[in-house]
């Protein structure tokens, strides 16, 4: 009888360890699966219009700091793993954008890194311009907390500041569908709400101050839906061959 018992809560463990990690590779990868529908889309269409690689910025300064966040108060590894997966997805994205661009550019002229000029920040033509400025952040972090590490106002203010890009990341999306009056081009867009609030609830172990944070972000989706609301209608009067409506 107790051999039983034991084979049946061996089982059990066995089973919660398999729960576990599958938990964790959700955790680690679900942030960027989003994306692979938006990648997919730009292959398909060869248009980036409908894509904001402002997105990427935000998201390439959030999870550089809560990497840097990691190093001054340890949290769980599985968040340090989806920070680096999320870095290689955005940048697996900007070199799709840059080929796209490059492909669909008219003019012989390129913006690069090097040029200084603050007009074409984050518009570059190579993605070897935002490796170079994503190394340059990152030596930049690596060198202040080295200098800051014992203090504990500088190590919960690099996970305040984490979680607060990680807020902003509706905000480029927004303004590119405003710029554009349309949504077009741009995928999965219920998706990256989930994902964005899977992903800062994750945040909330990082700061307490996530909850401030999470509803400033939630107010720009609103926002964003508000836009997309705005945009839609012109475009599926276009797409019937109705009159352009004026908004």
């Amino acid at each position: 009888m107790d051999s039983e018992v034991a084979l049946q809560e061996e089982d059990m463990d066995g089973s919660w360890t398999l729960l576990s990690w599958l938990a964790s590779l959700l955790m680690v990868f679900g942030g960027a699966l989003p994306y692979v529908p938006q990648f997919q889309e730009i292959q398909r269409s060869s248009n980036t219009e409908g894509f904001s690689t402002r997105v990427c910025l935000v998201l390439l300064i959030a999870n550089i700091l809560r990497i840097f966040f990691w190093i001054g108060k340890q949290f769980e590894l599985t968040l340090l793993l989806q920070s680096v997966v999320m870095i290689l997805t955005m940048f697996a994205m900007l070199h799709l954008c840059c080929t796209v661009q490059n492909t669909n550019r008219v003019s012989t002229k390129q913006h690069r890194l090097t040029d200084l000029n603050l007009q074409y920040f984050w518009k570059w033509s190579a993605v070897e311009d935002y490796l170079l400025f994503c190394f340059g952040f990152t030596v930049l972090c690596a060198v202040v907390t080295m200098l800051l590490l014992d203090s504990a106002v500088f190590v919960e203010m690099l996970g305040f500041l984490a979680v607060m890009f990680e807020a902003m990341l509706g905000v480029p999306q927004l303004l590119q569908n405003f710029h554009n009056h349309s949504t077009k081009g741009m995928r999965g867009k219920a998706d990256l709400k989930q994902a964005d609030g899977v992903e800062a609830q994750h945040s909330s172990t990082l700061h307490e101050e996530e909850g401030m944070t999470r509803k400033d972000e939630d107010q720009t989706w609103l926002m964003e839906d508000f836009i997309w609301i705005l945009t839609r209608k012109p475009e599926r009067l276009q797409s019937e061959g109705s009159a352009t409506c004026i908004i």
